[in-house]
């Protein structure tokens, strides 16, 4: 397995069965976060890729978007050590001109002290939507057309992957959803076309090992013959 790719839903109804503001799941989410890149470590698998924050959960409340921020401030300036003494790399991927001004610079930060990770990458998925992505790649390749570096020959699926924000990836192998549900959510639509699909009905801040090595027992279980 090269890629791992992660929903993490839950943490919001998490928090309202213990009686808690429901983003405070978010924080305990973190501890789950650190038990899959654990277990990405152990297996030797080289990308992860975690929803972190969706263009749509920009919809959310002014109250909990401030508290998911700061959460993602502290714990980018928390991870840094640790991701540099694992060799891990983390890579923020989404439409950037939304990132919130005030954490820019700790995410160009974090990137940068760990664009040496070696053993994994960690994809943090965060102001991210797959349809998004796909227009903004659309949009990419015909500039490139108008402008005559490209011709409409050119354009194939190998070439259009080149212009999406997951660019020089593997496509996901497999991808786990917690909390119950079973849709996509706009997540890596496109790169999704051949993976193999794991939901659990457990909310994301209880995923544990056990959860993952059954995920990652039933895809080396699988016959994937990618249509053939």
């Amino acid at each position: 397995m090269k890629h791992l790719a992660i929903i993490m839903d839950g943490n919001r109804r998490w928090a309202r069965l213990r009686g808690l503001q429901p983003w405070l799941g978010h924080s305990n989410g973190m501890n789950a976060v650190k038990c899959v890149i654990e277990f990405c470590l152990s297996k030797k698998i080289p990308y992860l890729s975690l929803y972190t924050f969706s263009i749509e959960n920009l919809r959310r409340s002014e109250s909990e978007r401030s508290y998911l921020f700061d959460l993602f401030s502290q714990k980018a300036q928390e991870y840094t050590e640790e991701f540099i003494k694992n060799g891990i790399r983390a890579k923020f991927i989404g439409e950037r001109s939304l990132f919130p001004k005030h954490l820019i610079t700790i995410i160009d930060q974090l990137e940068q002290k760990t664009a040496n990770g070696a053993n994994l990458q960690v994809n943090f998925l965060f102001c991210y939507g797959a349809r998004q992505e796909i227009v903004h790649g659309i949009k990419a390749l015909l500039a490139k057309v108008k402008n005559g570096e490209l011709s409409e020959n050119d354009i194939t699926d190998e070439t259009f992957k080149d212009y999406l924000w997951t660019a020089g990836m593997p496509e996901p192998d497999i991808i786990i959803r917690t909390g119950g549900a079973k849709r996509m959510s706009n997540f890596l639509l496109y790169q999704a076309a051949y993976s193999e699909f794991y939901f659990l009905d457990c909310f994301w801040p209880e995923i544990t090992q056990d959860h993952l090595q059954a995920a990652y027992t039933n895809f080396e279980q699988c016959r994937r013959n990618f249509g053939a």
